[in-house]
């Protein structure tokens, strides 16, 4: 792979914000495998293999490879994640019920890989959300690795991705 393209793995629980994400800051066509969602109220659709979109960052051109957030799509992870050079995981900060899925993918890709991470955290322009502090506390995580995130805004997501950036450049030797 050109030296130039980084792959990044884009995860967390269902109801995150990763389309969204994905969908603010992809300069391309974005390729969705969104389907009618059956067993989530509040959620139109979900994401049934992978959502993928790309984008030009300084001297880099990102592939972004978004995951599905459901377990039972979970045998999808290790080949979306397969080359990536970082990873971003995403969780709503204002649904609680996602933090048992986010620590099972935290733990799964956290110890399974040494390529570099960085936790969004969306949904905090609403009321009586899960902060970033206190996600990475939930975590036992360096609180630089847990950032807020509006997912629907190009340059928060920018923003999050930059901060990855820096993690990966200092891996790469740069």
């Amino acid at each position: 792979m050109n030296e130039n393209v980084i792959k990044i793995f884009v995860t967390g629980p269902s109801g995150a914000g990763k389309t969204t994400f994905i969908r603010s800051i992809s300069q391309s066509e974005v390729i969705s495998t969104d389907v009618p969602c059956t067993d989530m109220f509040g959620k139109k659709e979900t994401t049934v293999a992978m959502d993928y979109g790309t984008l030009d960052l300084d001297r880099y051109s990102i592939h972004l490879f978004g995951s599905p957030g459901q377990d039972r799509f979970n045998f999808t992870w290790d080949i979306l994640k397969e080359g990536a050079l970082g990873i971003v995981i995403l969780v709503g900060g204002h649904d609680p019920s996602q933090l048992p899925s986010l620590k099972k993918i935290h733990d799964k890709f956290v110890t399974e890989s040494t390529v570099p991470y960085i936790l969004g955290v969306t949904h905090q322009d609403l009321k009586e959300v899960w902060t970033p502090e206190e996600i990475a506390l939930y975590l036992n995580i360096d609180p630089y690795l847990c950032v807020g995130l509006n997912a629907q805004d190009e340059n928060s997501a920018t923003d999050l991705l930059v901060r990855l950036f820096e993690m990966i450049e200092k891996g790469m030797g740069d």
